[in-house]
């Protein structure tokens, strides 16, 4: 089979989304990690935020490596979506026969739910750009001249914000514990005797990160984090 005719195929869209996949949650993990820098204080985190910006000078100018950065994740959200249409609708074509429902009914509960979770992920980050990125939503109090701390401080001090954004942070758990547990397979390297590490890590995963980046709005909340 030529390799322009994978993306066609079943198999070839599967691995499109756990590659895609496998970019988010790098990701994921390391601005998870970044946004700890807060706990370091107002100027520690502010410094962190300037370095995004800054970042690969002098052999690129200021935030190009950022947009570059960018654009590679809006290519991975793009081509994981684009996929899990796909496949979707492969499935849906599928319906009725003797293998899809033997798997309707062996899926488990993260499975049921992760076409919903992936649309209430798509549309937290687009929320979550509004607020620290595009600071488009004036009604949070957020503006760029209160730098990059006390904005975040401002808006997990709202609970309304918090509470979406840990719901959002729910669903990526569910997404990211079945997603991890089956690009695996998708990419060939579990089977039987390996089936429970990878679910362990899969485990790992799904509660490490969406737990990182609770602790944040949860430490505004509990007055943790204040304003500097």
């Amino acid at each position: 089979m030529h390799v322009l005719a994978l993306p066609q195929t079943t198999i070839g869209k599967k691995a499109i989304m756990a590659v895609s996949g496998v970019i988010w949650i790098g990701y994921l993990a390391l601005h998870m990690y970044g946004n700890l820098h807060i706990f370091q204080g107002a100027e520690s985190f502010n410094h962190y935020a300037e370095f995004l910006r800054t970042v690969g000078e002098p052999v690129l100018s200021e935030t190009q490596l950022l947009w570059l950065i960018r654009v590679v994740i809006v290519a991975a959200i793009v081509a994981h979506v684009w996929s899990a249409w796909e496949l979707y609708r492969i499935a849906q074509r599928a319906h009725g026969s003797n293998y899809a429902v033997k798997r309707t009914v062996q899926a488990n509960y993260a499975t049921k739910f992760m076409r919903i979770g992936g649309v209430v992920i798509l549309l937290f980050v687009v929320f979550h750009l509004a607020n620290f990125t595009w600071t488009a939503l004036p009604e949070t109090g957020i503006t760029p001249r209160q730098g990059p701390y006390n904005n975040v401080v401002t808006a997990f001090s709202n609970p309304a914000i918090t509470l979406f954004y840990l719901l959002a942070l729910a669903a990526l758990a569910l997404h990211l514990f079945h997603g991890v547990w089956s690009m695996f397979q998708t990419l060939g390297f579990n089977n039987r005797d390996w089936d429970g590490f990878f679910r362990g890590l899969a485990i790992l995963v799904a509660l490490v990160i969406p737990l990182g980046f609770a602790v944040v709005p949860l430490a505004v909340l509990v007055g943790v984090l204040q304003l500097a």
